[in-house]
């Protein structure tokens, strides 16, 4: 996919996210569904396989899986290594900064957010009033800091594996991107039937992850050295 169409697509995702957090009710919707109608809301909050085995373990996994990039990376940086050449050093560093990135850009982001986790909302039992995304929050009440997903961050920066087949098999990184968006997806879909998030969080650090590890590729193929090296014109 060339670099022109890449930021068509993530324009679109983007109008199309946006549309459904502020004038669609499917956020909603899908909350109430996973909340059920018995007597607490989001029966699967407190689940084993939802609570310790995806947002515990996983998200150690995950952490191990970086760090399995982050400090090779970081030891070539100090000493290269011989058994590296320039196509896959670029590759590793590449996915070591997404592993970085895509949680830290997420984090931040769920800083500065006003929207309120659903389990947090007074329609499922909590104490705050649902606001729309481009809504301004209601006098009173506190940001809610809960968009986008940070849990399925944890997951989607392995997006990144992508460009271990760039640009030689578009298809094949497609695939793999695919997947692992899929991953990334399944991840925050647990947690937003635990009720911690909506499927625009999720959507959004799907977003994300795509357009820090475009971006980072296509910088990348805008040096010269690089470009000679992949035979990007």
């Amino acid at each position: 996919m060339t670099s022109n169409r890449t930021t068509t697509v993530l324009a679109l995702c983007a109008v199309v996210i946006l549309a459904i957090g502020a004038v669609t009710d499917i956020d909603m919707w899908l909350a109430h569904a996973m909340a059920g109608n018995g007597p607490v809301a989001f029966p699967l909050r407190h689940a084993w396989f939802a609570e310790t085995v995806n947002h515990k373990y996983i998200k150690r996994i995950m952490i191990v899986l970086a760090a399995c990039f982050i400090l090779p990376v970081a030891y070539d940086l100090w000493r290269p290594r011989k058994r590296w050449d320039e196509r896959l050093r670029l590759r590793m560093r590449l996915v070591a900064l997404s592993a970085l990135l895509v949680p830290l850009a997420v984090s931040l982001l769920k800083r500065l957010s006003y929207s309120h986790c659903p389990w947090d909302l007074v329609a499922f039992g909590g104490d705050e009033p649902y606001v729309r995304l481009l809504q301004p929050l209601i006098a009173g009440v506190p940001a809610g800091h809960c968009m986008p997903a940070g849990h399925a961050s944890s997951a989607l920066w392995l997006v990144s594996l992508a460009v271990f087949w760039l640009p030689e098999h578009p298809r094949k990184a497609a695939l793999m991107g695919a997947a692992m968006l899929l991953l990334g997806f399944v991840i925050g879909w647990i947690q937003q039937l635990r009720g911690a998030h909506f499927l625009t969080h999720t959507l959004w650090s799907m977003w994300i992850a795509c357009a820090i590890v475009s971006t980072m590729w296509r910088v990348a193929m805008r040096n010269k050295h690089y470009a000679r090296l992949y035979q990007v014109s």
